[in-house]
């Protein structure tokens, strides 16, 4: 049987351009879940395991709401209130893994597909290093195939070294053989941060899981030292400072409306 669940191995790329230039690469890979399949991974894998303990793992406390059982029904009710009503979606999770137990997702994306199999919204799930949740939910207007175009007002603190008053810009592949996430950070006076993920697709084996672990080992550890190490490079040439403020609430979400800008 051909799963729509696949690993997707490739790298990150970051490029600040100002007010210091500064840029980093690493390789990393993800995992797209169908949570359809989700319970058939968890069963006919021995290196996965979801809600549970496993070299590799997905676990709802890191996602939506928190709360065990209830991912689904979390992304459903923010699709509804983004009018995308109906049943029967095919949801589809591209995230990092729990590695051995451990995880930071900076940033989890879901696709959401009719029962007709076309994309009609995705869903921005942002996390910060306060253990922080916020999702930015958009309708998918056209050919949901091609490349997606999203826009919208940045809600929470990221990062120390980039101003609130920002907007994203994204630009996405939806997965195939390949996906790409690119993410443009934008302040009043231009462009400042570009983010990117690329990656091919592998199937979702034990045996692909395995030659994750040996080409990619303790990966999470190496994306939350690297965020600190950059960090430390930052400081180092004097890019300025914003203090962490605590979001309103530790996990929300926006509607995003068509014109790109945010509703409550």
């Amino acid at each position: 049987m051909t799963l729509n669940s696949a690993i997707y191995a490739g790298h990150v790329l970051h490029v600040r351009s100002r007010p210091k230039k500064h840029s980093l690469r690493y390789s990393v890979f993800s995992l797209l879940v169908d949570l359809d399949e989700i319970d058939q991974l968890n069963k006919g894998l021995r290196l996965f395991g979801y809600n549970r303990a496993a070299l590799y793992s997905v676990h709802d406390v890191d996602h939506g709401n928190g709360r065990t059982g209830e991912l689904r029904a979390w992304v459903e009710e923010r699709l509804a209130a983004a009018g995308l009503e109906g049943s029967g979606w095919k949801i589809r999770m591209l995230c990092y893994p729990r590695i051995l137990g451990y995880v930071f997702n900076p940033l989890t994306v879901y696709f959401c597909y009719s029962p007709e199999s076309e994309l009609a919204g995705v869903l921005y799930e942002v996390c910060n290093t306060f253990n922080e949740r916020h999702t930015y939910v958009i309708p998918v207007e056209g050919d949901g195939n091609t490349i997606l175009r999203h826009r919208c007002a940045k809600e929470m603190y990221v990062s120390p070294f980039m101003p609130m008053n920002c907007e994203y810009n994204f630009r996405i592949s939806p997965p195939s053989d390949d996906v790409a996430i690119n993410i443009g950070e934008n302040d009043p006076e231009g462009p400042l941060l570009f983010a990117t993920f690329s990656g091919r697709r592998r199937p979702l084996s034990d045996k692909g899981l395995l030659h994750m672990a040996l080409k990619y080992p303790l990966m999470t550890l190496k994306v939350m030292g690297g965020i600190h190490w950059e960090a430390l490079k930052l400081w180092w040439k004097g890019v300025p400072i914003y203090r962490h403020k605590p979001a309103a609430a530790r996990i929300a979400s926006t509607i995003v409306v068509q014109n790109g800008m945010n509703k409550s």
